[in-house]
């Protein structure tokens, strides 16, 4: 991995740390639990949440005891992530760096909330009527849109790469 490819990872992610960890602050200060303040009404409200799962809020129901399980799931997904890095970033491109940083960026936010709350900060609450999409903050956002440009960025570079007899 060369060095720019690394400060561009690292720029992207810790900007997307830093906007998230301001915009959870700002939950906390300004939401109470559970109550929501609504934006765009019947679509969007501002919501606090603190999501002792994983993504979407799955495992939330572990007991106390075992939300060691949840820890050692979100490091393992990260180990996981250092392995897609460390293939991906010596041949790949500034948007595969930003793509990158965004999705460390993301999980960096969440794994400072678990150490700190023992839960993530969510807040953001799409709906329509009764339908609720699972609450979610920057970081969430960060590592979907990542993930997201890292899958479309891996299919058309093995789409691009087959021969056509």
């Amino acid at each position: 991995m060369t060095r720019t490819a690394a400060a561009r990872l690292a720029i992207v992610a810790g900007v997307v740390v830093v906007l998230d960890q301001l915009s959870k602050l700002l939950a906390l200060d300004r939401l109470a639990p559970g109550t929501p303040l609504p934006v765009i009404d019947g679509v969007l409200s501002l919501t606090l949440v603190m999501n002792r799962g994983l993504a979407f809020g799955l495992l939330g129901g572990v007991p106390t005891g075992f939300r060691w399980i949840v820890v050692l799931l979100s490091v393992a997904a990260l180990v996981v992530l250092v392995r897609v890095a460390l293939h991906v970033l010596p041949r790949g491109s500034v948007i595969d760096h930003g793509t990158l940083g965004l999705v460390f960026g993301g999980a960096v936010g969440n794994l400072i909330d678990r150490w700190r709350f023992g839960a993530v900060v969510d807040f953001v609450d799409v709906y329509y009527r009764a339908w609720h999409w699972p609450a979610f903050n920057v970081a969430d956002s960060a590592i979907s849109v990542g993930v997201v440009l890292l899958a479309l960025r891996l299919m058309t570079e093995r789409g691009g790469g087959r021969s056509r007899a």
